[in-house]
């Protein structure tokens, strides 16, 4: 018997993507960016490079990657206050710019890259759900051009660079897992989960919680088999992003 699965808000399938365009090169002065557009989420992502390390570093001839995270007040319906003004970060910002960090550090070898730290810088310019995740795939994007000039200028034998990474959110919206929830899905459903993944289908990161009521390992494994294909083929685009860049990347 054929399944039949409800048409979701945007008319998606449960297992579709929103459209997404990644955008290379944008800006001027940093020596990797993009724009990654995943449905109405917009998210500027850039790299940028200081010739310098954390102090833990100093003297290891290893390298540093970090990120920072930030939301335009007019990214939302309502106007949300800039950070800075407060004076402090929120918990969430802090939380999601350490998990760029992260992913974008489990697929580079830190030793290739001299004492210098890649900044990339994530803002989101307009969000729809899933802010964290766009700019986990667009930062990958502006760091492998970033690194590919680096390669290029210095003359490295070897690519810093050991696999691709990108993020996707999957979530039980209306009892039917779905893949990458637009916000109105975000924030109606009954398990919210975002997952990291490399180009080999390794984990770098899971997050999931359970908004309502539990749920079973078995909708587990639908939600991180539903991510794994969304991943791959989010780390498609990349490629074709990255065109020639990407030779880079055994």
């Amino acid at each position: 018997m054929r399944e039949v699965y409800r048409m979701r808000i945007d008319g998606r399938g449960p297992g579709d993507l929103r459209p997404v365009t990644i955008t290379p090169g944008i800006l001027k002065y940093p020596i990797g960016s993009c724009l990654v557009e995943t449905g109405e989420t917009m998210v500027i992502c850039t790299a940028m490079v200081e010739d310098k390390v954390p102090p833990f570093l100093k003297g290891t001839s290893s390298g540093w990657i970090t990120a920072e995270y930030s939301m335009l007040p007019g990214a939302t319906q309502t106007r949300s206050g800039r950070e800075a003004v407060r004076g402090r970060q929120g918990g969430r910002t802090m939380e999601i710019q350490r998990l760029i960090g992260r992913s974008l550090r489990a697929i580079v070898d830190l030793s290739l890259l001299g004492e210098r730290t890649i900044w990339l810088d994530c803002d989101v310019i307009q969000a729809d759900g899933g802010t964290r995740t766009a700019s986990i795939t667009g930062s990958f994007v502006s760091l492998a051009l970033a690194l590919s000039r680096l390669k290029e200028a210095e003359n490295w034998q070897t690519f810093p660079i050991i696999d691709y990474v990108a993020a996707v959110s999957v979530g039980i919206y209306q009892g039917e897992p779905i893949l990458d929830l637009c916000y109105a899905e975000d924030s109606a459903a009954e398990v919210d989960m975002n997952v990291v993944m490399t180009g080999k289908g390794e984990y770098v990161e899971i997050q999931g919680t359970a908004e309502h009521s539990p749920f079973s390992q078995s909708r587990l494994n639908e939600l991180l088999d539903l991510a794994q294909r969304g991943i791959n083929q989010l780390v498609e685009i990349q490629k074709q992003v990255l065109g020639s860049a990407a030779s880079n990347i055994v």
